[in-house]
């Protein structure tokens, strides 16, 4: 299949412009490689090549197929080599000024049915077209880095950009090998702009002193199933990459309160601890690896109190079960005996605020996260309050560790860790779609590929539970009285009549 673009022009030759000349090159075009630097030209010339070599001798493509993908790579020395390209992508610097001025200058110098794409990952498309006498052949083109990993791309439209450029841009993606999602030109895109709910709530959590980096990473890795916990993955991009982005789209959506960013990473931006690539973030590497504390250790506890689990208890009955398959002594009364362990499991609310409500005595009561069945997770959340006594809150540790599935203590918090994480991101995900940015399937597809995520972000408030969701926002937002809290439109009036978030109005 012959290529929709037959040349390309890939400007900007960093680890990103490499990714995109690749799979193009992959896909036919003949794609032409420029820098301001010719060494970086140069450079970036031998390391595609060599990459093929290496995909060459795993098999990946036959001798023909590599012969061929290098012949499409050509060196331009100048910016007017690129004249004849039918398709120009900028993979320069992540500045407004500078993509402004060099595309008025680019456009100069193609034809005029060629079309122009940059590569920006968080600046408004309509503002770098503004200085074009041609903005409907311009659009943002997306890419993740790795480029040849990461099979996304957003296919953004400006406000003055032709439909059939966006048509033919995501076509090509298809031949790229890559799956095109089309977005709106809004702060973050999709995937940016979807993302703001995993890091900035883990940051806002850590920042209460609930729990540590380390705790918080295995708790979404071992409850909800993320690849990698937010502070691993905010070490892998690095916070000279993620706190701008974070700052970016908060200024972009005038301050609201949803993405508002955090001073631990501008504090840590600002003293040069970056993450892995300087090998300190909020992990310590030693030769790439990142040096994990190691988890505290499961209490000895002689004698165990009896166990009474609040009326109110989510998911009240598979908790019985549980502490019955654990051998705890479960006691059934109205009200727990003055011995007793009280278990909560609240959604949203904070096991203080829980304690008092059902008058329980705040030394015995501790919390469990019950959002997500147990039997889907690989680690059990415990919260103590203020109170809590040090014996009951080692014999709940040891109680629910029985089976050895892994325990994590943490201090007081409105809707624990996941509950809080997971609603967040599901609130914002409804969020986008409330604004049409993007189609819900396009939603998902990008997370999922763009972020990684066990699922997207609809599916997993389908499968814990739109109504559950919601009533985490509206508790944690009774707990916290912040804005950043309070449920779109989408999620709330599904929620509320058990609509899958999925559905789209006819």
């Amino acid at each position: 299949m012959d290529p929709i673009f037959k040349t390309v022009g890939v400007v900007g030759t960093g680890a990103m412009g490499q990714g995109i000349a690749q799979i193009a090159a992959q896909a036919g075009s003949v794609v032409k490689l420029y820098d301001l630097q010719a060494e970086a030209v140069a450079k970036a010339d031998k390391n595609i090549q060599q990459q093929w070599d290496r995909l060459l001798e795993k098999n990946r493509f036959t001798t023909g197929q590599v012969t061929q993908f290098k012949a499409n790579l050509q060196s331009a020395g100048q910016l007017s080599e690129l004249s004849d390209c039918d398709l120009v992508i900028e993979a320069i610097v992540e500045r407004l000024d500078i993509k402004k001025s060099f595309f008025a200058e680019l456009e100069q110098l193609v034809r005029p049915t060629a079309v122009l794409v940059t590569n920006t990952s968080s600046l408004s498309v309509t503002a770098i077209a503004s200085a074009l006498k041609r903005p409907d052949q311009f659009a943002g083109y997306h890419f993740f880095n790795p480029v040849p990993l990461m099979k996304v791309v957003e296919v953004i439209a400006g406000l003055k950009t032709n439909a059939a450029v966006c048509t033919a841009l995501s076509d090509y993606a298809k031949q790229m090998g890559h799956k095109a999602v089309v977005a709106q030109d809004t702060p973050g895109f999709i995937v940016n702009h979807a993302g703001r709910g995993y890091g900035t709530e883990a940051l806002r959590i850590v920042s209460e002193g609930i729990a540590d980096f380390a705790t918080i990473d295995r708790i979404l890795k071992d409850q909800a199933g993320f690849k990698l916990g937010p502070f691993e993955l905010m070490d892998l991009t690095a916070l000279d990459v993620s706190h701008p982005v974070m700052e970016s789209i908060y200024q972009q959506y005038y301050e609201e309160p949803r993405y508002r960013p955090s001073v631990i990473t501008a504090q840590r931006l600002a003293g040069g601890v970056l993450g892995k690539k300087v090998g300190d973030g909020f992990y310590k590497y030693v030769n790439g690896t990142a040096q994990v504390p190691a988890e505290p250790p499961v209490p000895e506890v002689h004698k165990m109190p009896p166990v009474w689990v609040s009326t109110r208890a989510v998911r009240r009955a598979e908790l019985l079960q549980l502490l019955k398959d654990l051998g705890a002594k479960i006691e059934t009364g109205a009200s727990p005996s003055a011995q007793a362990l009280s278990i909560v499991a609240p959604l949203g609310f904070d096991v203080t605020t829980v304690a008092i409500v059902e008058r329980l005595d705040p030394a015995r009561t501790i919390g469990i996260d019950f959002l997500i069945d147990d039997k889907l997770t690989k680690r059990r959340v415990l919260a103590t309050n203020p109170a809590t006594r040090v014996d009951m809150r080692e014999a709940a540790h040891a109680l629910f560790a029985r089976d050895g599935k892994a325990v994590s203590m943490i201090r007081d918090s409105g809707g624990f860790v996941t509950q809080r994480v997971v609603a967040n991101i599901v609130n914002i995900a409804c969020d986008i779609c409330q604004q049409g940015i993007c189609s819900p399937q396009d939603l998902e597809s990008a997370v999922t590929l763009g972020l990684g995520y066990p699922m997207g972000p609809l599916a997993m408030g389908d499968l814990y539970g739109p109504t559950e969701i919601l009533e985490v926002l509206f508790n944690v937002q009774t707990v916290y009285g912040d804005p950043r809290y309070r449920p779109s439109p989408w999620l709330r009036r599904r929620g509320a009549i058990g609509l899958s978030l999925t559905h789209v109005e006819q």
